[in-house]
């Protein structure tokens, strides 16, 4: 049985930390609070030309919400490039529970039909905790963050939390902050009112975002 309960984990959020293990089958689950913080500025979000192009070919399919479950399990699955993740079993129900209480949400691409990426994260007011993304095609996890972004941007968010940033986000625009500094933007987000959109129609939104991510480019 679970030791943390997802109104805990909710509170974790809060406060700026966030769970992990060790392992996916190691069963014991620690919140992590770095001292620096990765965040993707929602107002600076950079989208390539070739993705661009990838993003408006939409050869993929995308959803919202859609399969959760699924998603989660695609983010936790070994792969060669990553024999291991920490999505733990404890950790997977966790995100299921707080997803059947509205607080958690995944975007599904895939690709005729086939689940093939995707990403899923936490919300709380106007933020948005990333928390893992997977790809089972070239491009798949990065068509789900162009739609998460766009999502956001339309619905109001202020922040887009990654916990850490590898060179992957950085391409996208990620930065680090001190974690002083994301304890404030945090506490701002959240009493920040902010609607993540329905699970259908996001098209204007993400047309929206390409546009001006050609003009920042």
């Amino acid at each position: 049985m679970s030791q943390i309960q997802p109104e805990l984990l909710l509170q974790a959020y809060a406060v700026g930390v966030f769970p992990m293990a060790e392992g996916r089958d190691d069963p014991r689950t620690f919140f992590v609070d770095p001292d620096r913080r990765g965040i993707i500025p929602l107002d600076g979000f950079h989208v390539s030309r070739s993705l661009r192009k990838t993003v408006r070919q939409r050869r993929f399919q995308v959803t919202c919400d859609r399969d959760f479950a699924g998603t989660l399990a695609g983010c936790a699955e070994s792969t060669e490039r990553r024999p291991d993740t920490w999505i733990n079993r404890e950790i997977f129900s966790l995100f299921v529970a707080l997803h059947e209480r509205g607080h958690a949400h995944s975007i599904e691409v895939r690709h005729d039909g086939t689940l093939v990426g995707g990403l899923y994260g936490v919300r709380l007011g106007g933020a948005f905790f990333g928390e893992s993304m997977f790809s089972r095609e070239t491009d798949a996890s990065k068509v789900a963050l162009v739609h998460l972004v766009a999502r956001l941007r339309a619905g109001g968010f202020r922040l887009l939390d990654s916990q850490f940033i590898t060179g992957h986000l950085q391409r996208f625009g990620a930065v680090e902050i001190p974690r002083e500094e994301y304890r404030s933007r945090l506490q701002q987000a959240i009493a920040t009112p902010a609607q993540f959109l329905p699970a259908e129609g996001d098209w204007p939104a993400v047309e929206s975002l390409l546009q001006a991510s050609i003009q920042t480019s």
